[in-house]
């Protein structure tokens, strides 16, 4: 079994404007909302691509309850812990005439020592994880140790475990040596304490990154792919040019592509292309992690690989 693990999910309400003025009233045209938080994405394209999975996170409140409905009309399996705060909820605005995006993103709520014991202990309870794939911020009132005790708990079960996050909670994440990290160019320059430019710059920080006992680094790039560096092998896998609708949860939808990859048998040069696909498909819509299954089908061929020396 596959499982995702988001400590801090979110409502994402999506909002449509011709143009965002300033010290104005603004018109929405269009409103949507999604259920958001980076492992909820992943749960999200998996189950679109076609793997079983099961999502784990904190939910609370009456957005708490209509994340989880929104996930269970998805399909998507859920066993969440309900805690006494409410879910976030971030704001995204699309300006129409711009073609710009801009993201709200709300800290979320407090959560308490009880409640946290309560994802350890349904952590340690896990039945038969194949995949632990953790990601996302920290909720106020967690510490980032959070992650590396997830991590070592979810690799003493034998799973491989995949760890998305940022900042503290990545540094001390990657102390329980997950099998793999995915972190984005700015992510990577903050791990390792310097700007990042140029993919020999990039590569050299991933292999540093490994040497601390991470299995594998992704490092995506936006338009210019996913980077991958493991123990024998490094390639870079770059998109095809497309008419970008949407960025949010790309990345995560990126990570949904590589684990799927793996579960139907791949080496990691397909998954890596199968990563960029699934990225590359959730930008062609609107909303959250929204890849269709089609276009992630459509654009395996036109990824192209290229092994690093």
């Amino acid at each position: 079994m596959i499982y995702t693990i988001t400590l801090n999910p979110a409502l994402d309400r999506t909002l449509w404007v011709d143009r965002i003025l300033r010290d104005d009233s603004n018109r929405i045209l269009k409103e949507q909302t999604f259920a958001g938080g980076k492992g909820i994405d992943v749960s999200k394209v998996l189950k679109t691509l076609g793997a079983s999975n099961r999502a784990l996170a904190f939910v609370g409140g009456f957005a708490g309850e209509e994340l989880e409905g929104r996930l269970l009309n998805q399909g998507v399996a859920c066993d969440f812990i309900h805690v006494s705060g409410e879910t976030r909820t971030n704001i995204v605005v699309n300006d129409m005439s711009e073609g710009t995006q801009t993201v709200f993103s709300a800290k979320g709520p407090e959560i308490t020592p009880h409640e946290l014991m309560a994802l350890i202990h349904k952590v340690e309870e896990l039945e038969k994880p194949h995949v632990v794939v953790i990601s996302g911020s920290l909720p106020p009132g967690v510490h980032p140790e959070i992650y590396r005790r997830v991590v070592e708990i979810s690799r003493a079960h034998g799973a491989m475990v995949i760890l998305d996050t940022d900042g503290d909670a990545l540094k001390t994440g990657i102390e329980g040596l997950p099998d793999a990290i995915k972190p984005n160019i700015h992510e990577l320059s903050r791990l390792v304490g310097r700007e990042l430019k140029g993919l020999d710059e990039i590569t050299a920080a991933a292999r540093s990154v490994r040497k601390k006992g991470v299995g594998t680094v992704l490092v995506s790039m936006g338009a210019k792919g996913i980077l991958l560096v493991s123990g024998r092998e490094q390639y870079l896998a770059s998109p095809p040019q497309v008419k970008v609708v949407n960025t949010i949860g790309a990345g995560d939808s990126a990570v949904a592509g590589f684990v799927y990859g793996l579960e139907e048998g791949k080496e990691m040069k397909e998954a890596l292309c199968y990563a960029v696909a699934a990225g590359t498909a959730t930008t062609l819509q609107p909303g959250t992690a929204l890849c269709r299954n089609e276009d992630f089908k459509a654009l395996i061929p036109q990824v192209e690989v290229h092994q690093l020396e």
